[in-house]
């Protein structure tokens, strides 16, 4: 069975704890975007709130398979992105909230679904590769 579609445990103390690793490259890269290409524009801070989804889920999930996390992430921000389109006076209110502005967004944008796949798929490969390279170890002990 693939890595990424296995079922294992994540701890959730580990996972706590790179939710805040995330947070912080996540608002990093928005607060200095010069330390990025330019041409990337916002997109790594889109790239790294699925992953923060992610994370999130995992955390919530602790035994599901990197694949199925990786999905509901994906799903979550789709869903959040598509959400944008609905406006509602209340809504547009707490959009404007930095809480509000981070976590829901205010303008949809279709280039922003490319940049929440590649997130996707970025904490998806790099979970399940941390998978792989534990049974490696294991393997070899």
């Amino acid at each position: 069975m693939h890595p990424g579609t296995a079922p294992h445990l994540r701890s959730r103390p580990r996972y706590l704890l790179l939710a805040a690793g995330v947070i912080a490259l996540g608002l990093a890269s928005r607060h200095w975007p010069g330390l990025l290409p330019a041409a990337l524009g916002k997109y790594p801070g889109d790239a790294l709130w699925t992953m923060l989804v992610f994370v999130l889920w995992g955390i919530c999930l602790p035994r599901a398979s990197s694949l199925r996390i990786a999905l509901l992430a994906l799903f979550t921000s789709y869903a959040v992105e598509f959400s944008q389109l609905y406006r509602a006076p209340w809504l547009d209110a707490l959009r404007h909230t930095a809480p509000g502005h981070l976590v829901l967004g205010t303008t949809f944008a279709w280039p922003d679904l490319a940049a929440y796949t590649a997130g996707a798929l970025l904490a998806f490969t790099l979970e399940a590769a941390g998978q792989n390279s534990k049974r490696q170890g294991k393997l070899q002990r």
